[in-house]
């Protein structure tokens, strides 16, 4: 009997990050002449609410992709621009507490616009909302219509008017109605790119025919544990890299017994593989030789996450580009045996005057099985910015592994580290060099005392300290750190330091690209 089975055509289902580059590309087909989004603002949305990112795909190819994300309807019905409510695209204003669905974006192929991939995605929006038990969805529908036509309409109010009695025509309103979206209203100065629509929107509402007021409102998140140990290593001369590895691997070792999700080692603490040299070596040939290590290096951490099932952020170490450069390179090892890797951004004068070391040019937010995490290298936790950027991601847990020679550069770290946990309401772990490596230029001695740091509020520790190590003492530091507090904390809390940023009045702009915004 012949089998005549064959694998669905057309599927929709919920976007990952691996389908970031064909989303992307995706919205250049869209929207040609519209800014593109960043790469980050793609992560930031799946990673935010990632039952509410939508991909339509047709014979293996990407035809067709919604963002959305939770919003109160106080933000949603109030006047407000596309950056203002979605957080600068990054769906940072994604609200477990709200009541209604906000739809941000939506893209469809071009050359593939007779499979209806707009209803299918709509239709996922409204499944969404009930399945959640919202309020409805609610979104700024563009008026591609609006710059033709206004002479006859001076106003985006009179032209909404006229579409609505169909005097005209206009392709995306029109659609949106005959997807049961209401018109309640005009949001000027939307999106000020959309040049077709001079920058005006419509407010486009569903309300959803299942919804039952109920005081407990919609879906919350499942508490969640992610144990974290901060390594506070000492520098040692060693007699082999096999004695540097074992008192590595005893590290991992302790923090796997404590069943730790995370294990962090600090800043260059590779150095000590500098003591096996025949001879003392300046700075820049220091920095050279231990970039000679980085391949062993890579794969016995990797190694050692798979055998002892942690994640382990491997504080940093000096990697030679393929253009020759130096840079100082944090490798986290995931458990699953997958390698990431974040550049320090900003290296000290010192590093740069000692080294030579360059600085990187990208801070993602990095996926784990315990949600996305940040990695800042020391120095880089004193720029709030980059801070700002891996929280937009997603990022719950940030971790700083730093390398300070005296007790004002620990606080330095220490007080920003704090400081950045406060501004974005999430962890920071800190961990630190202790000891001291005679023979080794601008690393020879070391201070610190490595911490894991909360926000301050009342989920969280008195002083915003989880845990601490002694001053100056090889030893770790271990804590319990519950992603629910982070949640609530951001919902509810004393203050809402992410909700409460002024997006009507700042934002930054990354060098890789602006904005966008197609609803």
């Amino acid at each position: 009997m012949t089998d005549t089975r064959r694998s669905a055509k057309l599927t929709v289902r919920n976007a990952t990050l691996a389908d970031v580059p064909e989303i992307l590309a995706l919205q250049d087909r869209a929207y040609p002449n519209l800014p593109p989004d960043l790469p980050g603002m793609i992560r930031g949305q799946i990673q935010a609410f990632p039952e509410g990112q939508f991909l339509v795909e047709y014979e293996g190819d990407v035809v067709g992709w919604c963002a959305t994300f939770i919003i109160s309807e106080e933000l949603a019905m109030s006047p407000h621009t596309w950056a203002e409510i979605t957080g600068n695209g990054y769906a940072a204003r994604h609200d477990e507490d709200g009541e209604w669905l906000y739809g941000m974006e939506v893209a469809v192929d071009p050359t593939r616009r007779r499979l209806r991939i707009g209803q299918r995605l709509y239709n996922a929006r409204k499944q969404l909302c009930q399945a959640w038990g919202l309020k409805g969805v609610v979104f700024g529908g563009r008026l591609p219509g609006y710059k033709r036509r206004r002479k006859a309409y001076p106003t985006p109010e009179e032209y909404l008017a006229a579409i609505e009695a169909r005097e005209v025509k206009d392709s995306v309103s029109n659609f949106q109605m005959r997807m049961g979206f209401e018109p309640v209203g005009v949001l000027k100065n939307y999106y000020p790119e959309d040049t077709d629509s001079l920058g005006h929107a419509s407010l486009m509402v569903w309300r959803n025919p299942k919804f039952v007021e109920a005081p407990s409102g919609g879906k919350r998140p499942d508490p969640q544990t992610v144990r974290v140990a901060a390594v506070q290593f000492m520098a040692r001369a060693v007699e082999s890299t096999r004695e540097f590895e074992r008192n590595v691997e005893y590290f991992v070792d302790v923090c796997s017994d404590y069943r730790a999700d995370f294990c962090v080692f600090p800043e260059m603490f590779t150095v000590a593989l500098l003591s096996l040299e025949k001879r003392r070596l300046s700075p820049q040939e220091s920095i050279a030789a231990l970039s000679r290590h980085t391949p062993r290096f890579l794969e016995f951490m990797s190694q050692l996450a798979v055998r002892y099932n942690i994640n382990i952020v491997g504080g940093s170490h000096p990697t030679e580009t393929d253009d020759g450069e130096i840079q100082n390179v944090a490798y986290v090892f995931l458990r699953d045996g997958s390698v990431h890797a974040q550049e320090k951004i900003h290296p000290t004068p010192n590093e740069r005057f000692w080294w030579n070391i360059k600085g990187g040019d990208f801070v993602h937010a990095i996926p784990t099985d315990c949600g996305p995490i940040g990695v800042l290298i020391c120095y880089d936790s004193e720029f709030p910015e980059l801070a700002r950027r891996l929280a937009d991601e997603g990022a719950r847990i940030l971790f700083v592994p730093y390398a300070t020679d005296d007790r004002t550069g620990h606080l330095r770290v220490r007080y920003c580290s704090q400081a950045r946990a406060i501004e974005n309401q999430f962890y920071v772990v800190t961990a630190g060099n202790v000891g001291n490596l005679p023979d080794v230029e601008n690393m020879d001695v070391n201070y610190a005392q490595s911490a894991i740091l909360t926000p301050c509020d009342f989920p969280f520790a008195r002083d915003g300290i989880a845990a601490e190590t002694s001053e100056n003492v090889e030893t770790i530091a271990v804590a319990d750190l519950r992603l629910d507090d982070l949640a609530e904390s951001r919902r509810s809390g004393t203050v809402r330091n992410l909700r409460d940023r002024r997006f009507d009045l700042y934002r930054i702009v990354w060098n890789d690209g602006p904005g966008s915004g197609r609803s």
